[in-house]
């Protein structure tokens, strides 16, 4: 069975550095990770595309698919649900989702470690 640790937050960067719908990299506690915010949102998730095992997904594409909120990976374009990590175009791959939220105007992130 699958357990998620949950750490404490993070804060990482005014609000306002956040471009919609553009992402933006950044080292929370040794990890990168990928955040991004959409009219759906604050998002976070690991930045390393676990296709390719390269550190690219917060220069993907920000979109959505029937409603969900998307990032599609810059290398080989397979799209990510921001909201789970879960590929929705190949069944069993996911990249790990962490949580964020803005307190204060400030973006925070929570990283999540599965295991």
């Amino acid at each position: 069975m699958n357990h998620a640790t949950t750490l404490g937050w993070v804060p990482v960067c005014p609000l306002d550095r956040l471009q919609p719908d553009r992402g933006v990299a950044a080292l929370v506690d040794g990890v990168q990770v990928a955040l991004f915010r959409t009219a759906d949102g604050l998002f976070a998730i690991d930045n390393r595309d676990p296709v390719s095992g390269a550190y690219v997904l917060s220069r993907g594409i920000v979109g959505s698919r029937r409603g969900v909120p998307t990032i599609a990976s810059p290398l080989h374009k397979q799209v990510y649900d921001l909201r789970t990590g879960h590929c929705l175009d190949l069944p069993g791959v996911a990249v790990t989702r962490h949580d964020a939220r803005c307190r204060g105007g400030l973006v925070e992130v929570r990283l999540r470690q599965e295991g």
